[in-house]
């Protein structure tokens, strides 16, 4: 282990939490999405907390998600969220992965290549992927297509605002369910319900829920988990600086007064993001400072009164005091993006559930 580089801690039991709380709100089977190598704080580790909770299954993106779950003994039902691409389908049936599919091409080559488990994906307002809802000819294809075909396991949808609008989401889930009605016999899986769903319980959850920011400690609407992640780095330099002494690239900041400039042992190479630059916050032995003038590749600055800090104090960049919705807003960002930023040289340590 590299005991001079930042370090990113993660609670897995707080992880655990979360779910609980959230499978206890929306009353019905959780498939947790793990992609982006678990937002950040390590897939393998989280799935295997999140097996206490005795999930359906878990959600990635890739196959080499998928892959990196089954190398790891991850035996559970994994969804990868990509749309299926025919050339795709061998690797898909060798990982016992479930496709994704929103276009007549890809579903006529799955059916035609294999009886295994697949979703089909509506698009009813996200834009992205999956069959328009209101694309009727290829819509009133699909009863016909999907009828008697023992792969069709579930259909979903994917909520576009489910943080702020009530109404879009009700819009979207009516379109779903208008087009589950019309298929006979119905897929035994519809799920809908992400992390910002889970503020109106069960109404639009289905027959599972899909969360992801909640489980990581980020707020989505209303809800917000419990903290999850913490930053830290090390203090590695203390100087004196002068009232009007400039401080980084360009010198967008300027000391309002004497004291000390404190280094510290992480920057954009590690995902602390340059838009912090003058607005992030730092805690560093029970005080928030801000981050002074631009973020380095791989150090950052506060500005401190003389003596306040000292030589290889840790200090927090994200968690704890400086909450992970707090900092990405000053950042102008979201808290996924925080989380997934964090570097490959950032430590991953685990407080086992």
């Amino acid at each position: 282990m590299d005991e001079q580089g930042p370090w990113l801690t993660v609670d897995l039991a707080a992880v655990v939490r979360n779910a609980r709380r959230f499978a206890g709100a929306v009353g019905v089977p959780l498939l947790p999405m793990v992609k982006a190598d678990g937002y950040g704080l390590g897939a393998v580790a989280v799935a295997r907390a999140l097996e206490a909770v005795e999930p359906w299954g878990y959600g990635v993106a890739t196959l080499a998600e998928a892959r990196a779950l089954r190398a790891a003994g991850i035996a559970r039902p994994i969804i990868a969220f990509w749309p299926l691409q025919p050339a795709w389908i061998d690797q898909y049936r060798s990982l016992d992965v479930r496709p994704v599919i929103g276009d007549l091409r890809s579903l006529d080559a799955w059916i035609a290549a294999t009886a295994a488990p697949f979703h089909i994906e509506i698009d009813t307002g996200m834009g992205r992927a999956g069959f328009r809802w209101h694309d009727r000819e290829t819509v009133a294809a699909l009863p016909g297509r999907l009828a008697l075909v023992p792969g069709f396991e579930g259909i979903f949808t994917h909520f576009a605002a489910a943080d702020s609008s009530e109404s879009e989401t009700e819009i979207q889930w009516a379109r779903l369910t208008e087009i589950v009605a019309g298929l006979e016999p119905r897929p035994r899986i519809v799920h809908a319900a992400n992390s910002g769903a889970g503020q109106w319980g069960g109404r639009f959850a289905g027959t599972l829920a899909r969360p992801g920011i909640f489980l990581y400690g980020g707020r989505a609407g209303p809800l917000a988990g419990e903290s999850v992640a913490t930053v830290t780095a090390s203090v590695i330099a203390v100087r004196p600086i002068r009232a009007g002494d400039p401080v980084s690239y360009e010198g967008t900041h300027r000391s309002d007064s004497d004291g000390d400039v404190v280094t510290i042992a992480i920057g954009y190479a590690d995902g602390i993001h340059r838009t912090l630059g003058n607005r992030g916050l730092v805690s560093i032995g029970g005080r928030e400072y801000r981050m002074a003038g631009r973020i380095t590749m791989d150090m950052t600055m506060v500005v401190v009164e003389r003596g306040a800090v000292e030589l290889g104090q840790p200090a927090t960049v994200l968690g704890g005091r400086v909450g992970l919705d707090d900092q990405a807003g000053r950042g102008g960002t979201i808290s996924y993006e925080l989380l997934t930023s964090v570097g490959s040289r950032v430590v991953r340590r685990y407080q086992e559930a």
